[in-house]
């Protein structure tokens, strides 16, 4: 039986990937900073908490990064670890470029200190690419990032990249556009679209207030999208890939979507907040997963208007 190691389980993406590794045979460690006194409500609401072993790593440790690859001695190792906020990361800068640089480094580092053939995934970002007008990007666009967090994501990647070319590690990017899941925390843009309009059709007599909702992303399925990041290391050579549907809609196509759900008009519910807007943004965000389709046989199916839908059934 594999054995894999998924840094940052108690998110959207870790839970989901340990549910479809569990489910493929394998033998799955989860890892958080403290697992002792972590929730872990995602792995509870999958039910799959007690079907995975938990281990406290802090990824900025690199004894404790090392500590865990021999204790546990993983054929792959998932690293979805990390700040996850592109807007807290201009609250939070350094403690964004440490835990996801400093962390990636240390589990390349640890990897290679060991000298065991273990694979690697690493969660790289569409937010590397920065703005791109309506150019959809591909493997090959430069990196350009607009925020404190796409910045730690770049060199994460070039770091992934140096491994790979100097230390012949079998370790891989996966460059994820927007994903989204009823798992999403509510920091998240979508899951407070959502949860708001359900609030909202059942009586509530708030507003939703949002930045700027011309922005378009490219908007797929989060369990769709882990499994993009398992067939990376199922294959012969590693590579790095960009995953996305191929389409961008405006933030505002997502709202309307949301409360067409419950029945609702958003134009009547919906307030623009400047307080919420960024320093810096990207107005549109698109990918080209020609590369995943070809090499891995991965095509998103889901796209964005079905997102919205799947996230407001989860809600009532």
């Amino acid at each position: 039986m594999k054995k894999a190691l998924i840094c940052g389980v108690s998110g959207q993406d870790g839970a989901y990937l340990a549910q479809l590794l569990l489910d493929r045979g394998y033998i799955v460690c989860g890892t958080s900073r403290d697992a002792q006194v972590s929730a872990f409500r995602n792995l509870a609401r999958l039910g799959i908490s007690d079907r995975l072993k938990l281990e406290s790593v802090a990824l900025n440790d690199f004894r404790s990064v090392l500590q865990v690859l021999v204790k546990f001695q993983p054929d792959e190792v998932y690293n979805l670890a990390g700040q996850t906020s592109v807007g807290l990361s201009f609250e939070q800068p350094v403690e964004t470029l440490e835990s996801i640089s400093v962390g990636t480094l240390n589990l390349l580092e640890a990897i290679r200190f060991i000298g065991k053939p273990i694979k690697l995934y690493n969660a790289g970002s569409s937010e590397c690419f920065g703005d791109t007008g309506d150019r959809a990007a591909d493997e090959n666009t430069p990196f350009r990032p607009r925020s404190p967090y796409g910045v730690a994501k770049a060199a994460a990647f070039w770091q992934v990249a140096n491994y790979r070319e100097a230390y012949g590690l079998f370790a891989c990017s996966g460059i994820l556009y927007n994903h989204e899941s009823p798992l999403r925390p509510a920091r998240f843009v979508t899951q407070k679209i959502v949860s708001t309009a359900c609030r909202i059709a059942q009586g509530s007599p708030e507003k939703l207030h949002l930045g700027n909702i011309s922005i378009q992303r490219d908007w797929g399925w989060a369990p769709e999208y882990v499994e993009a990041m398992y067939l990376m290391l199922q294959q012969d050579r590693p590579d790095d890939y960009v995953i996305a549907t191929g389409e961008s809609r405006k933030l505002e196509d997502f709202v309307a979507a949301a409360f067409d759900s419950v029945g609702l008009d958003w134009h009547d519910y919906v307030v623009t907040d400047a307080s919420l807007l960024r320093p810096t943004d990207i107005a549109i965000g698109r990918g080209n997963p020609a590369k995943a389709r070809e090499k891995l046989n991965w095509q998103a199916q889901y796209k964005m208007d079905d997102v919205a839908r799947m996230m407001i059934k989860a809600c009532e």
